[in-house]
């Protein structure tokens, strides 16, 4: 099918222009002046008065993620439809690697959950949690088949849990293969501590979860990981970077010329430990790994994404229902599953940075398309409204209104952290390699539509 979209404003890391987009099968071929182009089309999406931008790339999610005896709510195939909805065209997942076993395996099991059932294109990163000879061997066979990002914790002891040395060998690994290390940067073994304390003295509620996880404990990880990380000449990202402590460490590091990045989440730049502590157990809607900080810290993050200190904002969507699974945590807060949905919101909700004059309208993309895309080997296939690019698009209404609700998005997790919150802004048409997958109210994608994205090496490397 051939598609001209017409009459909006084109927008990229370098400005807006007026410009009609012309696409033909998954392509685009052709962005040219308003009213230009000479040929015939299947159809024509009026873009009048609206944005018309790349189609989002979430950097981070976590579709059927087993935890704590569960698994989270989304499946590829709703977590996905639910991405494009809110103008996400792209996520990469993490393949969790369970210990005794091997990556290349892990790499499999996470083929036979996605493929033939996303509604958008997807890729993964590998999660490390098995040090040894073996897995860093096939560090080397994940790069070639196009998983090339390694995501190690220091977090989460007995679990995902990796010591210095072990992150040090995977870090020379990569450092050998071309590869990033990824790194949930929280001092787990201090934590484990603080949290032992806060129930054996009775302090069992939800907002435990983040006063046992302060944000100087994050702080002390990133930095720890930044020294792992400039001993080893590897490269460093740091993953949903919640607190001032850490985006300090990162901001000196990168001041020093070394190759270090890091994402934020949309939860820690609208939520707060405020919400942590609500009562009557809703607090458990709230509990993520790194926590919701003191709102203090919001400031500095917003700051961040401007200074280009935070290069990225993904969602580390990872949803539990609140009824059965959040609730397995009632009176043992470290019970409660880990994670809060978000894939949908992301887009809306970073829009607000624009509308509330935080961030540019090419900021705004750059955070969260044209940057994911060339972090994570994917640029200029996706992220650009450029000939030859994938037709990844999504024609955005600026001046909409809507109001966030569990009643009404699509993920399938049965509340939403921004219950309530009436925003500016909404997706109205997204194209997904050149097929209308949302058109205004109507969905028009389907199940198997999104295909495995081999991905090249970090583009800002090369």
């Amino acid at each position: 099918m051939s598609i001209l979209v017409k009459g909006g404003a084109v927008l990229s890391p370098t400005g807006s222009v007026a410009a009609d987009v012309v696409v033909d099968g998954e392509r685009i071929t052709a962005v040219v002046a308003p009213g230009s182009w000479p040929g015939t089309v299947d159809t024509v999406i009026d873009a009048t008065g609206k944005y018309v931008l790349p189609g989002g790339i979430d950097g981070h999610t976590h579709m059927e993620m087993p935890f704590g005896g569960t698994q989270s709510a989304d499946t590829f195939e709703t977590g996905t439809t639910a991405a494009a909805w809110g103008g996400t065209t792209t996520i990469v997942d993490f393949a969790v690697q369970p210990k005794g076993s091997s990556l290349l395996s892990t790499m499999d099991r996470w083929h036979e959950k996605a493929d033939g059932n996303c509604a958008i294109d997807y890729g993964f990163h590998m999660i490390v949690s098995d040090v040894n000879d073996g897995t860093l061997k096939e560090m080397d066979a994940c790069v070639d088949a196009g998983v090339n990002t390694f995501k190690m914790f220091m977090a989460y002891p007995g679990v995902f849990y990796s010591t210095d040395g072990e992150i040090l060998l995977a870090m020379q690994r990569a450092r050998a293969n071309g590869g990033t290390i990824m790194m949930h940067a929280e001092n787990g073994i201090a934590i484990d501590q603080l949290v032992a304390q806060a129930l054996a003295a009775g302090r069992t509620d939800p907002v435990q979860h983040g006063l046992t996880r302060p944000p100087e404990l994050e702080g002390e990880a990133t930095h720890r990981a930044i020294q792992l990380a400039k001993v080893t000449g590897a490269p460093l990202y740091i993953v949903h970077l919640s607190a001032a402590q850490a985006l300090e460490a990162v901001a000196i590091a990168r001041n020093d010329g070394q190759n270090v990045f890091a994402e934020t989440c949309p939860q820690y730049l609208f939520l707060s430990i405020e919400d942590l502590a609500k009562p009557d157990f809703e607090g458990a809607k709230f509990v993520a790994s790194p926590p919701l900080r003191e709102k203090s810290h919001q400031g500095a993050l917003w700051q961040g994404l401007r200074t280009n200190d935070l290069s990225v904002v993904s969602t580390d969507h990872c949803p539990f229902c609140f009824v059965e699974q959040k609730e397995l945590g009632r009176g043992d807060f470290s019970k409660i599953p880990n994670g809060m949905p978000g894939v949908e919101h992301r887009m809306d909700l970073i829009y607000q940075g624009v509308v509330g004059g935080e961030l540019t309208l090419q900021r705004w993309v750059e955070v969260t398309s044209t940057t994911p895309a060339r972090m994570f080997g994917l640029y200029p296939r996706k992220g650009v409204i450029a000939p030859g690019s994938d037709a990844d698009i999504v024609v955005y209404d600026p001046n909409a209104r809507q109001t966030l609700s569990a009643s009404t998005h699509h993920m399938a997790v049965d509340y939403s952290a921004y219950e309530g919150l009436e925003i500016t802004g909404r997706v109205d048409t997204v194209l997904s390699r050149g097929r209308v997958v949302v058109d205004g109210d109507g969905w028009h994608g389907a199940k198997g539509h999104g295909r495995f994205l081999s991905r090249e090496l970090n583009q800002y490397l090369n």
